[in-house]
């Protein structure tokens, strides 16, 4: 048997390699250019960084938003926080928590038909409005569908402006809903501007603690699709509805249910 020289051997044993920027949106991998980035990779972060500010800054397309709720048979309600302007919002989380005592009227003004229902789903700006405007009316198609083919009625969509994800707990509470699922824009990254996240409580009222919800992220092009998100969404809502539990004591609630026979 010939040996086999040294070559041959780093050959035969070098690892493979693994190309990291296709496994991850995350900045890994950009190379360099002498002590710093390459310009490409610069300029991709100034891009990047300049969409997460235009994110969190800019507002959400209202009228297209209602326009396309209403076509699902959907009605819609705006409400908005006690956070006057963006900048309050920003600075104040707590007023973005509260209803507006207008939005709060409006609210209890609605028609008895529009309250008492199973599900209030409130669509938040949050901090990206371009979330909501890329995925909120594809989500709540998937989703509509799905609650409706489980036999659960839905009340009107609350479009909340400046608002906080505890504000569906008062949206909600005011419904008379059993349960609400909070859509809202979550905080850009720089790998990801435009995040939907849902948070789904039982029985909802002010001072609800976050205990108390479930959550479902990422839900964007790239993370989660909307198909699977309502799936998912879904999923824990037949599952609060069973337990009559949400949040951290859910997986307890659904270990003590009787198996069935």
């Amino acid at each position: 048997m010939s040996k086999s020289t040294a070559t041959e051997l780093r050959t035969d044993y070098q690892p493979a390699t693994v190309d990291l920027a296709e496994m991850t949106d995350a900045r890994v991998a950009l190379g360099r250019f002498g002590s710093g980035a390459p310009t490409k990779a610069q300029l991709a972060f100034l891009l990047d960084h300049a969409r997460a500010r235009e994110a969190v800054w800019s507002t959400v397309d209202e009228d297209r938003l209602k326009r396309d709720l209403n076509a699902l048979g959907l009605d819609v309600v705006s409400v908005e926080s006690m956070a006057e302007d963006r900048g309050s919002y920003l600075r104040r989380p707590d007023l973005g928590r509260k209803l507006s005592r207008a939005s709060v009227e409006r609210l209890d003004a609605l028609p008895s038909e529009a309250k008492g229902c199973d599900v209030v789903i409130t669509i938040a700006d949050g901090l990206s409005s371009s979330a909501v405007d890329i995925n909120a009316v594809a989500l709540v198609r998937e989703l509509s569908g799905l609650l409706r083919l489980a036999g659960l009625s839905i009340g009107p969509v609350a479009f909340a402006r400046q608002a906080r994800v505890a504000l569906a707990d008062e949206v909600g509470e005011i419904l008379g809903a059993r349960m609400t699922i909070a859509l809202i824009g979550e905080r850009p990254g720089l790998s990801a501007a435009d995040s939907l996240g849902a948070y789904i409580t039982y029985e909802p009222s002010v001072g609800t603690p976050d205990s108390r919800r479930n959550c479902v992220s990422n839900m964007r092009e790239g993370g989660l699709s909307m198909e699977q998100a309502a799936k998912t969404i879904a999923g824990l809502i037949a599952d609060m509805t069973k337990t009559g539990v949400s949040g951290v004591g859910l997986k307890e609630a659904l270990v003590r249910l009787p198996s069935a026979s």
